[in-house]
């Protein structure tokens, strides 16, 4: 079947598409567009805040890599963006420069075990032992308590929170970012569900997650969420 589109519907397109730029000249009046050309991304987060749509946390497990993880902390250095940072024991002794810098840099700092370990009725002493060696690994580069943790696959034992005086953070949104090449798909699968007070699973360990990640704060942004930490979230 073909579809033909005449002298009248073209028109009405003609219509909606100077409406639409119409909006936008509007909205940059407004001070959204001009804003990202004077002031740059930091100043754009301000007016999320103004905006009041709400708060949203973006998290990333599975760190520190030693390329994409800075790339991540260059972009949202550059926009004045905190995140929340899962990061496993084996990888910290890594690279603990990379530890220091995101402490450095306000994000939050929290535990994944030491080998990305999931808990199992046959491992929870192995997997207590993880997380305890992976909050010391950490504690002896920030000088800080670990308080936050991210059980990998979601699998948790409540007693721990009382035994380790550990908090057990999961997520509300994941892209899946980790089996998908599609930076626009994977971008739209946070953009299009994400909510006020939702947390975001990334990891900051694909090349595509980097573009993917930094393209929904950009869009969220300009919507007017406001990226904090997840403990924001939590206790807020």
């Amino acid at each position: 079947m073909s579809l033909k589109i005449g002298k009248k519907e073209c028109a009405a397109a003609g219509i909606f598409v100077a409406a639409a730029l119409l909006f936008l000249y509007v909205r940059d009046r407004n001070g959204i567009e001009s804003v990202l050309e004077v002031a740059g991304y930091e100043t754009i987060q301000e007016d999320a805040e103004k905006e009041g749509r709400g708060k949203i946390a973006l998290t990333f497990d599975d760190g520190p890599h030693p390329y994409y993880t800075e790339q991540i902390l260059d972009g949202l250095k550059k926009r004045g963006i905190r995140a929340t940072f899962f990061v496993t024991g084996m990888n910290v002794e890594k690279h603990p420069e990379i530890i220091e810098r995101m402490h450095e840099e306000g994000h939050l700092i929290g535990n994944h075990t030491f080998y990305h370990t999931q808990l199992s009725k046959k491992n929870r002493e192995k997997f207590k032992e993880e997380l305890i060696r992976t909050s010391e690994v950490i504690s002896e580069i920030t000088g800080e308590d670990v308080i936050y943790v991210r059980p990998p696959y979601g699998s948790w034992d409540k007693s721990f929170e009382t035994e380790l005086n550990m908090f057990p953070v999961l997520w509300t949104i994941d892209p899946l970012d980790w089996c998908s090449t599609n930076v626009a798909c994977i971008t739209d699968n946070v953009v299009k569900k994400v909510d006020e007070n939702d947390i975001i699973l990334m990891h900051d360990y694909y090349a595509t997650s980097v573009t993917a990640a930094l393209r929904v704060v950009d869009e969220l942004t300009e919507e007017g969420y406001q990226f904090v930490t997840v403990e924001e979230i939590l206790f807020d």
